[in-house]
């Protein structure tokens, strides 16, 4: 695919009333499964957002002449691109199925681009033993688990859970109630991890404690506030209550308990939009929950169903507001290198301690006016002066000074950034540049204060 020029999209980008919605998903367009990508496109059209859904299978991406990425179908010529400043990403479940497709979502957040959720927490909600020691670590009250990583010897493994039979076992990546059996001897746990193994000898499960329930409930978390809750009837006959398996779901008033250990336990995997399985205790107001699961890619069918509320209105409202946008930050090192024009690369510290204004080295000042000339390695310009700000110059010489303020343009880790506002200052036998808080927030970078050049590589400056 030849990616378009960021020209060819002008035209596009001003016909949008807002924001852009990139689904990305391999499910088939009319499956029950894609019924939550096709409310949540009903929704944003809505809302004047251009909207695309990528296909993993025969898709391409690629870095465009503007530095932004383009999505585009096999058979599509129009194709959609992604940016930082406008774009929004919901990822579907289907994309866990391969590494290769999973490794999008990571180009997506180098990329600055908001994805929900992250490759981080969608990794960690696809594993339910993963899921299990987050929820562990953050004291979340959870079934008793213990991983079988022996199918020979299944039964000590069963031993070490500690609890009678019947008890649950679970394929580590099952969705949907499918993965997940009712094991009600040791015959049947070992016969049925031998037949499993046999399939699949690279297939991972996990053993957990059976509660006994009527019902366990799903809740809807979004931005970490509780968005809508359900109950889920246990399906006569069966054990399990999801509603993909024919349980009919109904409007659920949480408790004050349950809405606190549902949203810990979406803040424990990091999830910005998620969906928390719960088992209720015998007292619902006065005993935590059983947490059971955590969904980085929750259905909106059966809980708009139960509730009434048009749910996938709320998540592209919810979304609408880019204080709600959250990103994944880069991680830099405490030096890397930029190009700052005309100067060329220069080796600069980042410097989450300064809450001033980045700052250049400039010797051999002259004023004239409103323009000044200065030099920095031998290379001498000529800038407007913005303004002089007043600057609190730290450490042993601890005192405020004036400093002239120029804009340059940065180049850094593929990204263009025009009119960066630097106060010009005698850093000799200092770095050269020295970037603020400020700049790192706005390129969503995260030092590193123990490494150097991590998104750069160092050749032959300094």
């Amino acid at each position: 695919m030849k990616a378009p020029k960021f020209r060819e999209f002008i035209s596009e980008a001003n016909s949008n009333k807002k924001y852009r919605l990139l689904i990305i998903s391999d499910e088939p367009e009319k499956s029950e499964n894609f019924h939550t990508a096709d409310r949540l496109l009903e929704e944003a059209k809505k809302f004047g957002w251009d909207s695309y859904v990528y296909r993993n299978t025969g898709g391409l991406v690629e870095k465009g002449e503007d530095g932004e990425l383009y999505f585009q179908n096999k058979k599509d010529t129009k194709g959609f691109r992604a940016s930082s400043s406008d774009t929004i990403v919901i990822v579907r479940g289907s994309v866990v199925r391969k590494d290769s497709w999973m490794d999008i979502v990571s180009r997506l957040e180098k990329h600055n681009v908001c994805v929900i959720n992250s490759r981080q927490t969608i990794n960690v909600c696809a594993d339910k033993y993963r899921t299990s020691l987050r929820l562990s670590d953050n004291g979340i009250k959870q079934p008793k688990s213990v991983l079988v990583t022996d199918p020979e010897n299944v039964i000590e493994t069963y031993d070490s859970l500690d609890e009678k039979f019947p008890i649950i076992m679970k394929t580590l990546r099952g969705s949907k109630g499918v993965g997940v059996l009712f094991i009600e001897s040791e015959r049947a746990l070992d016969s049925i991890v031998q037949l499993i193994n046999k399939q699949d000898e690279k297939a991972d499960l996990l053993l957990q404690q059976y509660i006994k329930t009527e019902w366990d409930a799903r809740v809807l978390v979004l931005g970490g506030k509780v968005l809508a809750s359900m109950k889920r009837p246990v399906i006569e006959g069966d054990f399990r209550s999801n509603v993909s398996q024919g349980s009919k779901p109904q409007k659920l008033q949480l408790t004050e308990l349950e809405i606190e250990e549902s949203l810990k336990a979406a803040k424990a995997v990091n999830g910005v939009w998620t969906a928390v399985d719960f088992i209720p205790a015998k007292n619902r107001d006065k005993d935590a929950p059983f947490i059971i699961e955590v969904n980085s890619s929750p259905g909106t069918e059966g809980i708009e169903e139960a509730t009434g509320m048009n749910i996938s209105k709320e998540i592209i409202k919810h979304f609408a507001d880019k204080k709600n946008w959250v990103k994944v930050p880069s991680e830099c090192g405490y030096k890397e290198i930029v190009n700052i024009k005309p100067f060329g690369e220069i080796i600069a510290k980042f410097d989450t301690g300064n809450s001033g204004m980045p700052v250049i080295h400039a010797d051999k000042i002259k004023l004239s006016g409103k323009k000044i000339t200065w030099s920095l390695f031998d290379k001498t310009i000529t800038s407007n002066v913005i303004r002089t700000e007043k600057i609190n110059v730290g450490g042993l010489r601890d005192y405020e000074e004036d400093r002239y303020v120029v804009t340059l343009d940065v180049e850094f880790a593929g990204g263009f950034y025009n009119d960066i506002e630097f106060t010009l200052d005698d850093r000799k036998n200092k770095s050269p540049i020295l970037f603020d808080r400020a700049f790192m927030n706005r390129l969503n970078l995260m030092v590193n204060p123990a490494r150097k050049y991590v998104m750069t590589t160092k050749y032959s400056l300094e």
